[in-house]
């Protein structure tokens, strides 16, 4: 599992894009690529699961899609 997630709860539809474009702009600020950082909200399903399975199943969806863009 490498590679930066966000995982937010509670939060309403235009207030998750605007923190997900905050936290990529200040990624790009700090010299981090902010196309390598996965994020990820709760579910009924996910908010169930062990954070280190939660973690690794943002990572793999991300960087599943991510190679899938890039072929």
């Amino acid at each position: 599992m490498n590679g930066p997630v966000v995982f937010m709860h509670g939060f309403e539809e235009d207030a998750l894009f605007s923190i997900i474009n905050a936290v990529k702009k200040a990624a790009a600020d700090a010299g981090i690529d902010p196309a390598d950082i996965a994020f990820s909200t709760s579910t009924l399903k996910n908010r169930e699961w062990l954070v280190k399975k939660l973690l690794a199943e943002v990572r793999r969806e991300h960087d599943y899609i991510r190679q899938e863009n890039n072929t």
